[in-house]
Parts: structure tokens; C-alpha cells; sequence
């Protein structure tokens, strides 16, 4: 029977406790205070610092100035500006975030660009004057793609997302976004770009992110109306279309797909219709690729709508409208470069005869359960079990693998392999040398002891098969 009094007890330890547990609480609330606080935005912290001259690049998405006198491209992470007719780069940003696809503004004064210093990767303005930056999108887990302006400068298109990048439309002064396209959900829209004309956006799109074994084509362009909402695709081609890129006097589209096995750049009459070549072959596209910084590095038409600036081969081109010859665009990246700290791990390594071996492999337990085969680092072993010192069978100096039992207990068969070749060996549970039971060489697996035929059964392969895959992954046989 439970009293009043027993009651108030009962109660009066249920309070004690919590006080005790509260009392913990703003202990350990202390304690984890002295704590090194969680750096916001990116974590990484520069650990190296490397001098970097060069003259070539990799994979650099540029665009020029609504005056057409000032480069902007990304290399390695950074964002740099450069005289339209080439000579030495200025870093615009460094450190170790990594910047890419710079972006006038229409009046020329600020950059829009993709930035993961915020710890995920954001569309962000940079005033050119000031460096000051701002953060326009405030993702957490989604990747952004690129950014382009809107013609009238007061919004930024952006192409972001986790797998089907969807378009974006944000004030240059931040909000939440306003989602351009939503359908259909599978739908991959990205590389955002204007032409003369702000009603109309022109982008790549495809179905679904990426596909093994992809098949031609996987990407077309296509315009999206900003005053009705509708859609319109603008290619057909089986080497695909990627990559728009839209002259300022409105006449002309260059667009990145692929011929046979190569990737090249078509330029497009608007008016006509009529299309080109313009420059092929030139940078490999990404087509299998998620192509997380585009399926083609970013390209821009000068402001009188004579050229096309594009970087392929390591270098970057003034590839002249007209079809006429292009003109290399010489530059140069002279800086030190922020590295994250290197990744290595100093592990003591023992010269004793006797080592810990962390891994065995084809245990096997013997039929009356009082023994256990397997094999440590290519070597057989047998022991006592649960309990024994293991001990070595033979003294082969070849890979030794997939002991067996026989059915008496008396006895181990294992395959070898020995360096050309591999074999199936009988050996005694006391040890000795072992005999060889095949005569033609190969690789040999599977093997099962049948008691009552006595027999074995067992899986061959060709020995040159086995050489041939072995030499694909670790280049230590010559390939035929």
C-alpha cells in the first residue's frame, strides 16, 4: 500500500535527482565551454603554400567586360582579371576557397560568381573596386553551377540543386529565390545564359543528373519565355548541345557538342538559322560526367559581337565570328597558391621477425573442430582451435590461398599462384612438402573435397587472363 508519506519520499528524490542531474548539467555545460569554438563557413585552414608561374590552364570559364577591355576566368579555384589582349593575371580572390564562373555585371562594375567560403557551394557578387563581397544564396547540401546576370542587372539566374539542377532567379540584393522551371522533377537544367533579348533564357538541359554507359545525345538547349513560363528546346543534335553563349547584337548563338569522338564549338545564325563550324576540335566536353562546373567551360562573345573568347588546349582563343583564323590570347599566372594541409599519416614500422597480422583470410574449420586452416599475407597456416599457435604448413615463397579439408581431417589442398601461373597442392595437417595435383597451370578457385568419390571439384581460368587483369590496375606486366 503506498502511503502520503510514502508519496512525499518518492517525490522528494525525484526532485533531489533532478537537481543533481541539473547541477551535471552546468557542470559539464563548463567543462565543454573551454572548447575551440566551430569556425563558421569553410573550415579548411591553408597548412602549404606552393609558387605557381604558368601559361596554361585547365578547365578555365571566363567572361569580358561589358566594355570589352577587362578578362575575368577561374583557375584553380581562384578568380583573376587580365587585359583583353592578353599579359599578365591579377588575382581577384584567393585563398582556399574555391571561386569559378566569373560574371559582369552589365555595368561592369561588379562580378557574380560560385563560391564554396561559406562551407557549401553559393552564388556570390564581388564589387571590382572595393572587393567587398556579398552571398547571395544561402545554401547548406546543394551545389551551384553557374550564375548569369539578367540583362537590366537586378537579378541573378542560378543553376543549383543536389542531383537535377534546377534555375533560380535571385534580387542582386539576396531573398529566398524564385524557381524557374519545376517540371518535369527529373529535368536537369543548367548554364544559364542571356542574349540582347532579357525575355528569353537560354540554358542545357537533359533527363536525370548522369548515366553510366551514356548514349548520344544527352544534352540540348532550350529557352525559357520569362513572361509566360513556357519552354521551348532550340536543338536537335545527336552530339548533343551544351554550353549557349549568345552575342550582345542578338544575331549569333556558339554552343559547344560533339562530332564522332571529338568536341567542337558551332556558331548558329539567328535570323537564318543556318549553322557552322567555328572552332574544331577544341577541349573535351563532360557529357558523361555530372559536369559540376559545366559541360563546357564558360565562353562569352566581345561586346561589338565580332568574337568569341573560349578557352580549350590549356589556352585561351579570340575566335573571330567570320570563320576567320584564331588568335591565341596570351597569359600569364604568376602567385602562391594556399594548399590545405597534407594528408599523411606517420606509422612506426617494426623491423622485429614476428609481426601483428590484422587480417586472415579463407578460415576454415577442420572436421572434428579441433583444428583451423587459413591464410595470413599469402602464406598458409594451421593452428589449434580456439586457442593454438598458429604454424606455417610449407615453405613455398608463392601466394598460397583457399585452404580445404579433406575429409579425414588428415589432410589440406589450397591453390597457388606463382607469378605466371597457379596450381592446385596437397599437404599433410603436420606439414612437409606438399604435392602438386594439376599439370596444366591457370587460376584456380572453388574447389570442394567430395567424400564419397574422393574427387575434387574445382573452377579454372586461363593463367593469361588473370596476368592480363593484373597488369590493367597495377601496370606490372606488359600488356599484349
Amino acid at each position: 500500500m503506498i502511503t502520503l508519506k510514502h508519496f512525499a519520499l518518492c517525490s522528494l528524490l525525484m526532485l533531489l535527482g533532478t537537481v543533481g542531474t541539473l547541477s551535471a548539467q552546468e557542470g559539464t555545460a563548463k567543462q565543454d565551454s573551454t572548447k575551440k569554438e566551430k569556425k563558421e563557413g569553410l573550415s579548411l585552414e591553408p597548412g602549404r603554400k606552393i609558387k605557381l608561374k604558368t601559361d596554361e590552364g585547365t578547365w578555365m570559364s571566363l567572361d569580358v567586360s561589358p566594355d570589352g577591355k577587362t578578362l575575368a576566368f577561374d583557375f584553380m579555384g581562384d578568380l583573376y582579371l587580365m587585359p583583353m589582349e592578353g599579359g599578365k593575371a591579377t588575382p581577384l580572390t584567393n585563398g582556399m576557397a574555391y571561386d569559378t564562373h566569373p560574371k559582369f555585371s552589365p555595368d561592369g562594375k561588379s562580378i557574380a560568381f560560385t563560391s564554396d567560403r561559406d562551407g557549401c557551394e553559393n552564388a556570390w557578387i564581388m564589387d571590382i573596386e572595393s572587393k567587398e563581397t556579398k552571398q547571395i544564396s544561402k545554401e547548406k547540401t546543394e551545389v551551384v553551377e553557374s550564375v548569369e546576370w539578367t540583362p537590366d542587372g537586378d537579378y541573378l539566374i542560378v543553376a543549383k540543386g543536389v542531383r537535377n539542377l534546377k534555375l533560380f532567379m535571385y534580387h542582386k540584393d539576396g531573398g529566398g529565390g524564385t524557381q524557374l522551371i519545376k517540371a518535369p522533377e527529373n529535368l536537369k537544367t543548367i548554364e544559364p545564359a542571356f542574349g540582347s533579348d532579357g525575355r528569353y533564357l537560354w540554358f542545357s538541359q537533359r533527363n536525370s543528373d548522369w548515366q553510366y554507359n551514356a548514349q548520344l545525345p544527352q544534352y540540348q538547349l532550350a529557352t525559357y519565355d520569362r513572361e509566360t513560363g513556357q519552354t521551348d528546346v532550340k536543338t536537335n543534335r545527336y552530339g548533343s548541345a551544351f554550353t549557349p553563349t549568345l552575342s550582345p547584337d542578338g544575331k549569333w548563338l556558339v554552343y559547344g557538342t560533339r562530332y564522332n569522338t571529338e568536341t567542337g564549338l558551332v556558331k548558329r545564325n539567328l535570323t537564318t538559322g543556318e549553322e557552322d563550324w567555328l572552332a574544331y576540335p577544341v577541349q573535351r566536353d563532360e557529357q558523361e560526367s555530372r559536369a559540376r562546373l559545366g559541360v563546357y567551360p564558360a565562353m562569352s562573345f566581345t561586346p561589338d559581337s565580332k568574337n568569341v573568347i573560349a578557352y580549350y588546349g590549356g589556352k585561351i582563343y579570340k575566335l573571330p565570328i567570320d570563320g576567320s583564323k584564331a588568335m591565341n590570347i596570351p597569359f600569364e599566372v604568376d602567385v602562391e597558391l594556399d594548399f590545405g594541409p597534407e594528408v599523411r599519416f606517420d606509422f612506426p614500422i617494426s623491423d622485429d621477425k614476428k609481426i601483428i597480422a590484422t587480417q586472415i583470410r579463407d578460415p576454415k574449420i577442420s572436421p572434428d573442430g579441433n583444428k583451423i586452416v587459413f591464410t595470413v599475407l599469402n602464406r598458409l597456416y594451421i593452428m589449434d582451435y580456439p586457442n593454438g599457435t598458429p604454424k606455417r604448413l610449407t615453405n613455398a615463397d608463392y601466394t598460397e590461398a583457399m585452404p580445404i579439408w579433406s575429409p579425414d581431417g588428415n589432410s589440406i589442398v589450397y591453390t597457388t599462384w606463382e607469378g605466371k601461373e597457379g596450381h592446385i597442392y596437397k599437404v599433410s595437417t603436420n606439414g612437409g612438402t606438399p604435392t602438386k595435383l594439376t599439370n596444366e597451370g591457370g587460376t584456380y578457385t572453388d574447389m570442394a573435397w567430395d567424400a564419397k568419390t574422393n574427387r575434387i571439384v574445382f573452377t579454372i581460368g586461363l593463367a593469361r587472363a588473370y596476368q592480363e587483369a593484373f597488369a590493367r590496375v597495377h601496370s606490372a606486366l606488359p600488356r599484349t
